[in-house]
């Protein structure tokens, strides 16, 4: 899904040779271009909108959902006035993705984490008030539970404690960043509850990601698409379903949904951002070192930024959650100075 903000064609203006966006060799006059994940789009929009009416000499930046996946390839595409200059993401860039990002000359990348979302169960406040743990999730989602055929229809397969209700999850496709921290925080941690998948993981990694990471194929588990609206709309009519998707939906959304406590913990603003929440998780954004000189408005759009996440700011108010001091203080002082990704911290 691409939205645009502002209306319009971007005129496109070159001055010198090639079609690069770095290196002082040349210039471009068109706006700022974002895309990535669905869960940070409202965010990004947020303070793309709260910059075109501080800065219109720029122009309106354009906001895509594309899914961290999605964004990423295009992000790390190259380096030009046809490439993207930001990249959300609900999860951490890759290590091999920024390997991607250098093949192909992206070799400045700033991160930003930009506060903490969480990945919120939700059910309909018509439905039957859920309590699970990641064991339970991993159980009833998993294609080949602990490294047996998928059995379980209802809940009460799971546990004879759940209620026999026909197990239906509506969550995020394989491009999203949701979809991978899905599996990283919850799936894998019910993965290894189990000892026998706890040794796995020391003797054959490879087969214990596809043991614990793997989704079942069969229609119960669904993919919604990156429309997170949407997914809270087919909760909202299907009562006995489960969504997945970030926090900040859920908030928005509190009249349609509640959220659903793993391990007794519901998601909150409290309990995500102490990470007492198991499915607590940093939001981050990414901006491409070569074309801050070369798109003008950039460096001010990410000063916008910086000043947008502090808890008293915009972006809190439209439901993101503060990252502690520490991490806030760190990330304000990367936007200031611009200090590129050292890519040693990835994984």
């Amino acid at each position: 899904m691409r939205i645009l903000l502002g209306l319009g064609a971007a005129a496109v203006l070159l001055a010198g040779c090639g079609d690069g966006a770095g290196g002082g060799q040349q210039s471009a006059v068109r706006p700022i271009r974002a895309v990535g994940s669905s869960t940070v789009y409202p965010f990004t929009t947020a303070v793309a909108e709260q910059f075109a009416r501080a800065n219109p000499q720029f122009g309106a930046p354009t906001v895509e959902s594309t899914g961290t996946g999605g964004g990423m390839k295009l992000f790390c595409a190259g380096v030009g006035i046809n490439q993207p200059d930001v990249v959300n993401a609900s999860r951490r860039m890759k290590r091999s993705e920024y390997a991607d990002c250098a093949n192909n000359g992206v070799d400045q990348v700033i991160e930003l984490q930009i506060g903490i979302d969480g990945i919120a169960f939700v059910e309909s406040n018509n439905g039957p008030r859920f309590k699970l743990t990641p064991a339970q999730v991993y159980q009833a989602l998993a294609k080949t539970p602990y490294g047996k055929p998928q059995t379980a229809v209802n809940w009460s397969d799971v546990d004879p404690a759940l209620p026999k209700i026909k197990i239906q999850v509506y969550g995020p496709p394989p491009t999203s960043g949701t979809r991978d921290a899905l599996a990283e925080l919850i799936l894998e941690k019910g993965c290894d509850a189990n000892a026998e998948m706890k040794a796995l993981k020391e003797k054959d990694s490879d087969q214990h990601k596809t043991v614990c990471t793997t989704i079942r194929e069969d229609g119960v588990y669904v993919e919604a698409g990156e429309n997170d609206n949407l997914l809270i709309q087919k909760v909202e009519a299907n009562p006995t379903a489960i969504g997945v998707l970030g926090y900040s939906f859920l908030e928005r959304n509190s009249d349609k949904v509640h959220g659903v406590p793993l391990n007794d913990v519901t998601p909150t603003y409290e309990t995500i951002s102490t990470f007492a929440y198991p499915g607590a998780r940093p939001l981050y954004v990414y901006v491409k070192g070569q074309h801050l000189d070369a798109i003008p408005g950039l460096r001010e759009f990410v000063a916008e930024y910086a000043k947008s996440w502090n808890p008293d700011g915009l972006l809190v108010k439209r439901g993101l959650i503060a990252s502690p001091d520490a991490q806030r203080t760190a990330a304000t002082d990367v936007a200031a100075k611009f200090t590129a990704l050292d890519p040693n911290q990835l994984k």
